[in-house]
C-alpha cells in the first residue's frame, strides 16, 4: 500500500520539532480526517531556508509527507520554496494511496503558510492568516475528486457533496 519511501520517512522521519525562534510558522488542519501539521522556518539573510521542522498529529502518510516537505525545502531560497507543491511531494515518496493524498495538500499549504508568515513579518505586517482553500486534483483521468474526503467531484461543481467544502474555480483545469 505504501511505497518504500513513505515507509523510511514515517519510520525515520526527518527534521521534527520545533523552532521556538522561528522567522515563519504555518499551521494547517483537516478536520475531516483530525491531521494537523505546522511547519517552522529559519530563513538567513539571503533568503535561503537555513532550517525548517515540523509537528504533525496524523497518521503514517500525513508524518512522511511532513519529513518529506521540510527535505524538500531545506537548503532552497524562498522563492524556490513556493514552487513545492502537493504533487511534488507526493511523487518524492513515490506516491501515495488517493486516501491519502489529502495529507500532501496539507504540507504545501503548511510551507506556503510558513512563508507567508515569514513574509508578513519581514514586511512589518500583522499576520492574521488566511482562510484555507479546499481543492480537488485531476490526477486520475477525467474523475475528480475532493482531496479531503475523496468523494467524486463534478468538474464544474464549485461544493464538494461529500464534506461540503468550499472548492476554487481556479482549480477546475477540465472547466477552463
Amino acid at each position: 500500500m505504501y511505497s518504500k519511501t513513505v515507509m523510511d520517512h514515517f519510520k525515520n522521519p526527518r527534521n521534527v520539532g520545533e523552532i521556538t525562534d522561528a522567522d515563519g510558522v504555518g499551521e494547517v488542519g483537516n478536520p475531516l480526517c483530525g491531521d494537523m501539521m505546522t511547519i517552522y522556518l529559519k530563513v538567513n539573510k539571503k533568503e535561503v531556508i537555513e532550517d525548517i521542522k515540523f509537528l504533525t498529529f496524523g497518521c503514517g502518510a500525513a508524518i512522511a509527507v511532513s519529513s518529506m516537505l521540510t527535505e524538500m525545502a531545506k537548503g532552497k531560497t524562498i522563492e524556490d520554496a513556493k514552487k513545492i507543491t502537493n504533487r511534488n511531494v507526493a511523487q518524492a515518496l513515490e506516491g501515495l494511496p488517493k486516501n491519502k493524498l489529502h495529507c500532501s495538500n496539507l504540507g504545501a499549504d503548511a510551507l506556503h503558510l510558513a512563508i507567508e508568515n515569514y513574509e508578513a513579518k519581514k514586511s512589518g505586517k500583522t499576520v492574521t492568516g488566511p482562510a484555507r482553500s479546499e481543492k480537488h486534483e485531476h490526477d486520475h483521468g477525467d474523475s475528480c475528486y475532493c482531496p479531503y474526503c475523496d468523494a467524486d467531484v463534478p468538474a464544474d461543481s464549485e461544493i464538494c457533496a461529500g464534506c461540503g467544502h468550499t472548492l476554487e474555480r481556479a482549480d477546475f483545469p477540465m472547466a477552463k
